[in-house]
């Protein structure tokens, strides 16, 4: 993993030189500066991963640092060094673009961990940017748009696995988009050039896998009139999807997995052994794990396809995905449909970020899709999105805003609760907030646990 380039801006000498020691001794290329003036003389000839500035200086202080370091670069990373206590300036600074924050007296091990995780991320980012990079260079059109980090961290894996061979199972609910990270996967691999073939396994008979998958011979049963490739013959050299994977009946469970041993075959009706080059890239949206543990799906299947698990959060869990999914449905559909949609409104916009979206992705593209059909005139409004209980969320004024943010907030926090089964730590992960914040909110709303 690259090592990050940092900046280090303090008047204190003492603290510039144990912070640089440190972590030039953890392997970070440092360079240090006793004033703000001249470390942004370094940021201005020299491009820096991060700059760790004090917050109190004389001359340019550590706020002053961060607005300059930001017009220079807006991609450099600023840490802000606060004295203890002095939370007010760490929220300014947060508010100000600042990338983290260190309280005085400084924790090595913290600062050793925030290194690590900006490390991480840095490393991601630009593994993402190699990612779009391909895809862009070989003019894949793609519909993953997104912007949290959530997704980020998907984006990331489909970066890393491309490249390799190995077998993908995408775990998420209906309409999360697993098939087009299935296909972004093969797209952007050295197989792009063959066959991607997506099969729905709940769409199969129970007696026709095997034919389905293998194909078969004239007369090889009754009705089987001419010859059949399969789908191990139609990819081969590319990528099989195999969507709805947990539904594949026991039965042929095992067939399918000397098939991938084996990397080869026969037709049914034929003795001939037919090698095949393909790589397998499976989706369910069911626990299968639990149907392994029911011995409702054989483990050492599960364990042939499952080398490389990928889940899908669902939308409900990275709202920050909305507002750009919505732009790019609009557009995509005012362009198929020629029709002149602007915008949606903030009120028809809130009530979608309220919604909870059972479908997903797919649910909101549809959403959106019927309402710049029904539009009106060029903006989209709560009417044409048509959301259950819309009318009420957009109209519904007369309730005080505190009175509707506490009526949400106690709504979700029950919500995070149950499907944690009551454990604060996990339902606060759920929501992003502090074990101390959710513990707070229980006490304030009176939420029986």
């Amino acid at each position: 993993m690259p090592s990050l380039s940092i900046l280090l801006i303090d008047d204190d000498d003492s603290q510039r030189e144990v912070l640089s020691g440190f972590m030039k001794k953890n392997d970070y290329k440092v360079s240090s500066y006793a004033s703000g003036e001249k470390g942004l003389e370094a940021v201005k000839k020299n491009y820096v991963d991060l700059v760790i500035t004090d917050f109190k200086m004389p001359g340019i202080d550590g706020l002053e640092v961060l607005e300059k370091v930001k017009e220079i670069n807006p991609e450099i990373a600023v840490m802000i060094i606060t004295a203890f206590g002095t939370i007010e300036d760490s929220v300014h600074a947060m508010k100000k673009g600042a990338w983290d924050y260190l309280s005085k007296p400084i924790d090595l091990d913290e600062l050793k961990f925030k290194l690590k995780k900006l490390n991480q991320y840095k490393n991601l980012l630009q593994e993402n940017e190699n990612l779009r990079s391909r895809l862009s260079d070989e003019s894949i059109e793609s519909d993953i748009v997104y912007k949290s980090s959530e997704m980020e961290e998907v984006i990331n894996m489909i970066a890393r696995v491309s490249q390799s061979n190995a077998s993908v199972l995408i775990m998420g609910e209906s309409g999360t988009g697993k098939e087009m990270v299935a296909r972004a996967i093969h797209e952007s691999s050295s197989r792009s050039e063959n066959p991607f073939v997506p099969v729905n396994c709940a769409a199969i008979p129970e007696t026709l896998f095997e034919s389905e998958f293998f194909g078969h011979e004239k007369g090889a049963f009754t009705g089987s009139h001419k010859k059949h490739k399969g789908h191990f013959e139609i990819s081969d050299g590319g990528t099989l999807f195999l969507d709805e994977v947990a539904d594949i009946p026991l039965n042929f469970q095992v067939k399918l997995l000397r098939a991938l041993q084996e990397k080869e075959f026969q037709r049914l009706g034929s003795s001939q052994i037919i090698k095949t080059d393909i790589r397998i890239i499976s989706a369910t949206n069911q626990n299968i794990k639990q149907k392994v543990k029911n011995d409702e799906f054989r483990s050492d299947l599960f364990f042939r396809l499952n080398v490389i698990p990928i889940t899908i959060p669902p939308l409900r869990e990275r709202k920050d995905d909305i507002p750009l999914l919505v732009e790019h449905f609009k557009d995509k559909y005012a362009r198929q449909n020629g029709i002149d949609v602007d915008k949606i409104t903030q009120e028809a916009m809130d009530s979608l970020m309220r919604y909870s979206f059972p479908g997903n992705v797919r649910e909101l593209e549809n959403i959106i899709e019927r309402a710049v059909i029904l539009s009106r005139d060029s903006n989209i409004t709560c009417e044409d999105i048509a959301l259950k209980n819309t009318q009420e969320l957009c109209e519904d004024i007369d309730t005080g805003l505190e009175e509707q943010v506490a009526s949400l907030e106690k709504s979700m926090i029950k919500k995070a609760l149950q499907e944690s089964n009551n454990i604060k730590t996990e339902a606060a992960r759920k929501l992003k907030i502090s074990e101390r914040v959710i513990r707070y909110k229980i006490k304030k709303y009176d939420i029986k646990v």
